[in-house]
Parts: structure tokens; C-alpha cells; sequence
């Protein structure tokens, strides 16, 4: 990794002249993970950085300093040092990556200023990496955040002077995936850029988020050592738990148990400190108290550990002392580049041959398999992973994350994202750290491999020990967002655990079609029953009943015959073997028969759960392969994870969709408007805080996204309402003006098809006294055939951003909230999937006879809210109601909105939550 120059280089110090009591940008402050899993503490730097900076000049080659200032450097200058140390925070700002308490690289950007004093809208950019710390992707990290940093001051491109020998930093520049031009001259490149994030940047700077992630996982799961700080021979001790498990599960590397008294710990030499250890240490598991960690922390840097696992409790769990030890805990180790587990956790597994890792507090473990498997709970764990392994599910990795400090659910989504060890996701979740990135990740993550999530306290708080690292998610928001990501979401860890023992032994189902196999007119009516009720088509229509006493070989021709017809896209298997049979027979002849089959087969095979011997095709490892039969102890529950398999192949089959701009929408002047109305409030005292948006408001910002209501004026007595129904043209509706009347069921607050001024007249006198005289007089949607009322909606989620509604009217759909959720931006499938949820939904294509609307003019109205959501955040909520539609179109006879002030931005640079 080389380096790049800047102009200023070589300017006298005086030219560069502390600004007075600059104001430190804290939030530029970041943890960040480099692409070899390590991690470094980025933050603004300044003149107290001199020494150190002097000091990390001191460890570096003579070719990278001839590489940053073009020119030989034996010892760096004052005005060197002040490129660095005089900086405002504005147009001359330094960023430093700190590492055990040294650093280790540097960036900075300078404004350019004209000869007038007129400040420029590009600046300059260079950096300066340590020798021992290049190609670990640090001058991506400081050219990404330099360039968010930059944004914030209104600067829109950068340039930079680079040497045509240092192609690593060309390659800096080239690869961030931003529109770079070169110019060359007397062998220098001078690059020039837009900073401004793009489409192309965006996905350079996920993928090596994805990478950088993954590795640090990587180095947690397969450690080629291990300590045990806090190793005990104490049975009641955790310490003694844990390593009885690491040594009981085979750990093919070695295992110092730390102990500061004990020679040896279950016969295995001990240390007294971390440090002691003659070999390298991998991996820490921390099981000491928690007013000790921080000394260990300490010890484990020293030794130059990569993890730590603390299964201590007693941090956050605990009180708000522990909440800020947890804290220290978390910054300490970060800052010398170690990731944390926990604290208060179960720890972690791989079954991996090569590594046979259990550095958990549970004593039985699944055996090697394909899932992998994350949950917050430590305690659950321990049952959890005896369950699992009573059902022969096999896991290729465990992590229990406790009290997520540090290591979180998204991290191990994205190592899981190429690890060929896993084919299968389960979640437990308690609570969401960063849900906006969990939607993100889980979407790409499910488009691979299945993602199953059970979701707890729907009907709770957060645990104390999460709520420190948790953001607030409404259960809508959680449905919505897996619905969206693909994620298959169960109710329960049993029926998680259905879907994943399908989805780990058996292929993805083509379509919906069930044939139902067996030997019991009972047990096939039960699958038939609970085919109809999850929306499966039986083949046939009906169970294929074999009789109580078919033979294995009938058994297995029919079983056959169902694989390779065309009926079925899914097969289920009842057997209940007579009196006196075993049916071992049988299970070898299914298994026999459905041998390369392309299509799922499941069974309720001698009520036994997870995979029989009979049923299993074992792998290398002697796990239960591809094209094993999975069996579950009732029919129901065989067709459950059936359905699972089914929505999530149908999921992921269907095209990815684009996010497009609807045709006649103006953002910019939409853009203007809400920013008008902003200034106006300021003006008037009354903040940015949350307001209704006035009814020329609405529907000028509608009229932006040609999104029109029908014709409507608000009026004040009669004579105007007679007025106005003249100029609007009959028939007319009247409105009372509160909104509470209008939408009741009785609809005592309105009347319609008004065709005369003495009907509007008595209408008037009817409803004058519910709104102190206003009333709305609105021309009458013209009515078709199949009008249906539908409602579409706007709503603001603090931690995950704007939602899309859409429902059917009627108070039969809002008593059982029959309502469909997506997030936005909206692609085409996602609002199309949108008008399709709602379990009223065939009403729109025609029901017991009447004429289908035109879901089409649905569909691009749900477009045009996403598009105005996502370029309007201070729009907090809209409802349109009711939007009535019909064969012909559709036409909107009401709204209401609020604006407030705009939602924090995402922050775009790469941080570790």
C-alpha cells in the first residue's frame, strides 16, 4: 500500500495556521473492521497527534514517504507533521487510524481556495499508510470516510496526485467504484472524482463490508489455539465447564487452560497469565469475573489474541455500572484490534472435522451438518442445542451472542454468506441491533440460502441485557421486513426446526402441488387437512391410500410414480407399519426410491422425529446428507415446513425487480415545497416538529408524484358549498370536516350523489354542526361496476424508515388488520407483492362473479408513495382513504398527512455498530 501527496506538503507551517477552538466532529468517530477481519478506531485527528504521528512516520520505509511527498524524507518536517495537526474540521481536516494505541495510517482532505478567498466545491485528498499495516484495505476505509466527511461540508469531488509507480494507490482510487478521471504529466497521475456515493460505489463498499465481516467471524471460528482464562477444576465453575467441553469436543488444536495458582486444570497444564503461554493464542474464553475482564482484555492484546469469547455475566445484564463496563470493554478491545463475543454468552461451535470447536457452556452439541445457527439467548442455548441434536439436526456453526456487545447477528449473515459449510440460516432474535442492515443482509443472504427466524418478544420488552444495543422494531416492521428479505418466520423454534431439517436434506419445491403417500385413511386426511389450510393443492385431490399392509416394493413404485410424473411438486409420505411389522423394509424401499429425486419428499415415518437411520444417506462425516428423508412425528407438521419450503422457493424464484422512477414525477420541486414549508414553520415559532399538512398542502406535494384527488373545496356555509357544487359540477358528496365523521360505518358524516343546490342545501344544514360550520364538497367518483374501497398508507419507522400500507376498506379489514407492509424504496415485484398480500385480495380480481379493477393503476400508485417517501423523510405519515377502484382505474377522495422533521441519514461509511 502506498501513498498518496498533497500539494501542501511542503508549504511553510505558518500558512497553515490553527483555526481558533475548532469543534470536534465526534461522530466521524468509527470502529472499523479492515479486510483481514482486524479492526482499527478511525477518528478526526489534531495537533495533540503530532508525536504519534511523528513516531508512525519513524516505522516507515523510505519508499513510502518518497511515495507521499515525491520527494527522499529522512526525518518528517514541522509543515509535514502540520498537513496532519492543523486542521479545522471544515476545509482542512485529518482523519488517523489508531491501533493499540499507535498509528498506524492517516487522510486528509484540503479545500481548495481561489486567489479571492472563494472557497471551492472540490479539495484535495492524500494518505499515508504504515508499512507492516498495508494491503489490509486501510486507504479504501480512510478514502470512504474522508469522502462522507467531506459531503457534510458541501464538497462534491476530490483530487489527488499519485505517482505513476504507485500503482496500489492508483488501484485505491480506480477500485472504489467511483467515475475517476487521470490526467498524466512528468510522471505524476492526477486523479479527479465525484464523491457523491453511486450505485457502483455503494456495492464496492458492501462487498468488502461483506468480506471484512466474514473474516472477522472466520477468525473467531476456526482459532488454531485456544485459552481458557479463568480455567477451573471446579465442577460448579464455568470456567471448569468450558473447558471440559472444548477438551470432550475433540478440539484439534491446543487448549491453555489460565489459571493464576493452579499447575495443572483437568490434567492439562495451566498458566498463570495469558501472557505465560509459550505458543500463540488464537482465541480467549473469558470466564472470569466481570470487575477482572478489563485486566484480561489487557493480557489477551499483549499476546496478540484475535478473539474473545466472555461468557461472564454481569455487564449490561446487570445495572448501568455494568452497562458502562461493557462498554470499556467493547472500546478496549476494538482498539487493539480484537472482536468480542458476549458478554453473557453461551459462546461458540464448529463441527468442522478439522476443527471440532465447542467453547460453549453446553456439554451436547449437534453433530456436523449444514445449518448454522445464531441465538442472542445463552441460557435458551443450552436447550437449544440439545434439541437440535435430539433430532439429529446437524449444525456446521453455533454463536450465542448474549448480551451483542460487539458480534451480532448481521456479522454472521455475512460470514455465512460463502461459507460452503452452510446451506441452511436459523435466527433466534430477541431484538434487532441495526435493522435497516439486517433487511439488507438477509435479503442478499436469503437469495442464496434459507433463512429461518423465530422472532421472540412480540408481546414483550427487550431483555436489559440487549436493550443497550437495541433499536426499537414494531412487530409490523419485523413482518415486513422478512416478508420482503425472503426470511422464512416461524412462531416457534420447533417448527424453525422442521423447516430447517427440510431444508437441509431435501431440494426446493417447483410449485404448491402436494401428492400425499401412506398406508392410513386417517393419517392422510390429517396431511390432506392441513394442505388445504396452509394453501397447498393435494395431486389428485385426494390422499393416496396403499393400505395397511402394502408391501415395500408397492410402497416404493408409488412413491416413484409421484416423483417422476408431472402432478406433484412436493411428496409426503404417512406410514404406520400393522401389528408385528417393523417396517424397516419400507423405510429402506423409500429411501431406495427417492434416491436423485429433484422433488422434496417428507415423511411421517414410524412417528419417528428428525432422520431415522433407514431414511439417512450419510456424508463423509457421518451426518445426514442430501437425500435424506426428513420425518416429523405428525402429518401437520410434515405439511408446516412443506409450506415454508414452498413460499420461500416461490420467494425466491420470482424476478429480483428494479426500483424505477414512475413516469411525471417532479422530486425536485416536491424537494422545494417541503423545504418552503420548514422555513415557514421556523419562521412562525413552531420548530420542525410533527404537524398536520394543510389541504393545499397535500395536494400540491400529491400533485408533484401526479398522484391527484378528485376534485374537492372546503367551505365555510351554505352559500359557498351551493357555490362551489356549481363550479365543481354535479352530482357532489358533502363531507363533515372531521375526519372522525367521515369514515364512520353508518356514514352519518357524509352524504352523496347530491344532484341540486337544495340538496346540497339540506345536506349542509345536516352536517354543518359536526365541523363548526366547514364542510368538504367533492365531486362524486364516477362508480363502476366492482368498485372496491381500498386504503394505502405512509408510515415512518424510527429505526428502519419509511413503510408502505395498502388494505382493503371496510371495518371488517380493520378489525382483523388485514393489511400488507413493504419497505421502500419499492421495487416493481415488491408493489405488485404489495396489492397481492392482503388475504381480501382476490375481492380485486373478481369475486362470485363481478368484474376484476384494475390492479395495474394499484400498482403504480403504490410506486408513486415509495418514490414520494423516499425523497420526502419528512413526510412522517399519508394516508390515502378510500381509493376507490374499479375495472376502469381508480380515483383518490381523501388524504391526510403530517410532516416532521427529517430522520437521521444512513450513514454510508463502513462502522462496526
Amino acid at each position: 500500500m502506498a501513498s498518496t501527496r498533497s500539494t501542501l506538503g511542503t508549504d511553510p507551517v505558518e500558512t497553515l495556521a490553527q483555526p481558533a477552538a475548532p469543534t470536534y466532529p465526534q461522530h466521524w468517530e468509527a470502529d472499523v473492521l479492515l479486510a483481514d477481519g482486524g479492526t482499527v478506531h478511525l477518528r478526526p485527528s489534531g495537533p495533540a497527534d503530532k508525536e504519534a504521528l511523528r513516531a508512525m512516520h519513524s516505522r516507515m520505509s523510505a519508499r513510502t514517504k518518497y511515495l507521499r511527498y515525491f520527494s527522499a524524507v529522512s526525518e518528517v518536517s514541522e509543515s509535514q507533521l502540520a498537513i496532519f495537526t492543523n486542521v479545522d474540521h471544515i476545509k482542512t481536516v485529518g482523519l488517523v487510524a489508531e491501533l493499540g494505541g499507535d498509528l498506524i495510517g492517516a487522510g486528509t482532505y484540503h479545500r481548495f481556495v481561489g486567489p479571492d478567498g472563494a472557497v471551492g466545491d472540490d479539495a484535495e485528498v492524500a494518505f499515508l499508510i504504515e508499512d507492516a499495516h498495508q494491503r489490509r484495505g486501510l486507504g479504501s476505509i480512510l478514502l470512504e470516510h474522508l469522502a462522507a466527511a467531506a459531503q457534510e461540508r458541501g464538497i462534491k469531488r476530490f483530487t489527488a496526485e499519485v505517482l505513476t509507480d504507485n500503482p496500489s494507490m492508483l488501484r485505491v482510487f480506480i477500485d472504489a467504484g467511483y467515475a475517476v478521471t487521470r490526467e498524466f504529466s512528468s510522471g505524476v497521475v492526477e486523479v479527479v472524482f465525484d464523491i457523491e456515493p453511486t450505485e457502483a460505489s455503494r456495492r464496492v463498499s458492501y462487498s468488502r463490508e461483506q468480506r471484512a465481516e466474514a473474516r472477522s467471524i472466520q477468525r473467531l471460528m476456526s482459532p488454531r489455539s485456544v485459552a481458557v482464562i479463568g480455567a477451573s477444576n471446579d465442577p460448579k465453575k464455568i470456567g471448569h465447564a468450558v473447558l471440559r467441553n472444548l477438551l470432550r469436543g475433540g478440539f484439534t488444536g491446543p487448549v491453555f487452560p489460565v489459571h493464576p495458582d493452579a499447575v495443572s486444570v483437568q490434567g492439562v497444564r495451566a498458566y498463570a497469565q495469558v501472557t505465560d503461554i509459550p505458543d500463540p493464542v488464537d482465541l480467549a474464553v473469558v470466564a472470569v469475573p466481570a470487575g477482572n475482564v478489563a485486566e484480561v482484555v489487557e493480557s489477551c492484546r499483549a499476546k496478540g489474541v484475535h478473539g474473545l469469547v466472555v461468557v461472564t455475566a454481569g455487564f449490561a445484564d446487570a445495572d448501568s455500572d455494568g452497562a458502562a463496563a461493557q462498554k470499556r470493554l467493547v472500546t478496549l478491545a476494538r482498539a487493539h484490534g480484537m472482536r468480542v463475543l458476549g458478554p453473557n454468552c453461551l459462546g461458540l461451535v464448529n463441527t468442522d472435522p478439522t476443527i471440532q470447536l465447542n467453547a460453549t457452556l453446553a456439554p451436547l452439541v449437534p453433530p456436523p451438518g449444514r445449518v448454522g445457527f445464531f441465538c442472542q439467548s445463552g441460557a435458551l442455548g443450552i436447550a437449544i442445542l440439545a434439541d437440535a441434536a435430539s433430532r439429529g439436526l446437524g449444525l456446521s456453526t453455533f454463536a450465542s451472542a448474549g448480551n451483542r456487545a460487539d458480534v451480532s447477528g448481521n456479522d454472521l449473515l455475512q460470514y455465512w454468506h460463502d461459507d460452503v459449510r452452510t446451506e441452511v440460516v436459523m435466527l433466534y432474535l430477541e431484538s434487532f441491533g441495526n435493522p435497516r442492515k439486517f433487511a439488507r443482509l438477509a435479503r442478499v443472504l436469503a437469495a442464496r440460502k434459507p433463512v429461518i427466524a423465530v422472532k421472540s418478544g412480540r408481546h414483550a420488552l427487550v431483555a436489559p441485557g440487549l436493550a443497550l444495543s437495541s433499536s426499537p422494531v414494531s412487530d409490523t416492521s419485523v413482518a415486513t421486513l422478512f416478508s420482503q428479505s425472503g426470511v422464512i418466520r416461524v412462531d416457534t423454534l420447533s417448527e424453525a426446526f422442521d423447516a430447517a431439517l427440510l431444508l437441509s436434506t431435501q431440494p426446493l419445491p417447483t410449485g404448491n402441488r402436494v401428492a400425499i403417500i401412506g398406508n392410513s385413511t386417517a393419517l392422510g386426511v390429517l396431511a390432506l387437512d392441513a394442505c388445504i389450510d396452509a394453501g397447498l393443492v393435494v395431486a389428485g385431490g385426494e390422499p393416496t391410500d396403499l393400505g395397511v399392509s402394502v408391501s415395500p416394493e408397492d410402497l416404493a413404485q408409488a412413491v416413484r410414480s409421484a416423483l417422476h410424473g408431472d402432478a406433484a411438486d412436493v411428496v409426503v409420505v404417512v406410514y404406520v407399519p400393522p401389528v408385528a411389522t417393523p417396517g424397516l423394509d419400507h423405510a429402506a424401499a423409500l429411501r431406495e426410491a427417492v434416491s436423485g429425486a429433484e422433488i422434496p419428499v417428507v415423511s411421517t415415518f414410524l412417528a419417528v422425529e428428525g432422520v431415522p437411520d433407514q431414511l439417512a444417506v450419510r456424508d463423509s462425516d457421518g451426518s445426514a446428507g442430501r437425500g435424506s428423508v426428513p420425518s416429523y412425528r405428525t402429518p401437520e407438521r410434515a405439511v408446516a415446513a412443506v409450506a415454508h419450503a414452498v413460499k420461500y422457493a416461490a420467494w425466491r424464484n420470482r424476478p429480483a425487480g428494479t426500483v424505477t422512477e414512475p413516469s411525471g414525477v417532479d422530486p425536485a420541486r416536491a424537494r422545494q415545497l417541503v423545504d418552503s414549508m420548514r422555513k415557514v414553520d421556523e419562521a412562525a415559532d413552531l420548530g420542525l416538529g410533527d404537524r398536520a399538512l394543510t389541504d393545499g398542502e397535500l395536494v400540491e406535494l400529491l400533485d408533484c408524484y401526479q398522484i391527484p384527488i378528485v376534485d374537492f373545496e372546503l367551505v365555510a356555509n351554505v352559500q359557498q358549498a351551493v357555490a362551489a357544487a356549481d363550479v365543481i359540477g354535479y352530482p357532489v358528496g358533502l363531507k363533515a370536516f372531521d375526519e372522525t365523521w367521515r369514515h364512520r360505518t353508518d356514514q352519518i358524516g357524509v352524504r352523496l350523489n347530491l344532484r341540486s343546490p337544495a340538496a346540497v342545501t339540506a345536506a349542509y344544514d345536516d352536517l354543518a354542526s359536526q365541523g363548526g360550520g366547514q364542510v368538504y364538497v367533492q365531486a362524486m367518483a364516477p362508480i363502476e361496476t366492482a368498485t372496491v374501497s381500498t386504503v394505502f398508507g405512509i408510515s415512518s419507522d424510527p429505526s428502519f424508515g419509511a413503510i408502505v400500507s395498502f388494505g382493503l376498506g371496510g371495518v371488517a379489514t380493520e378489525l382483523l388488520d388485514d393489511r400488507a407492509y413493504r419497505t421502500v424504496p419499492l421495487t416493481d415485484v415488491d408493489a405488485a407483492d404489495l396489492i397481492e398480500a392482503p388475504r381480501a385480495a382476490p375481492i380485486l380480481h373478481g369475486y362470485r362473479g363481478s368484474a376484476a379493477v384494475d390492479t395495474a393503476a394499484l400498482v403504480d400508485l403504490s410506486m408513486r408513495l415509495s418514490a414520494l417517501a423516499d425523497d420526502l423523510p419528512e413526510v412522517t405519515e399519508l394516508f390515502l382513504r378510500p381509493v376507490l377502484v374499479g375495472p376502469g382505474g381508480l380515483r383518490i377522495t381523501g388524504a391526510l398527512g403530517r410532516i416532521g422533521a427529517a430522520p437521521a441519514r444512513v450513514d454510508p461509511r463502513r462502522r462496526m455498530r
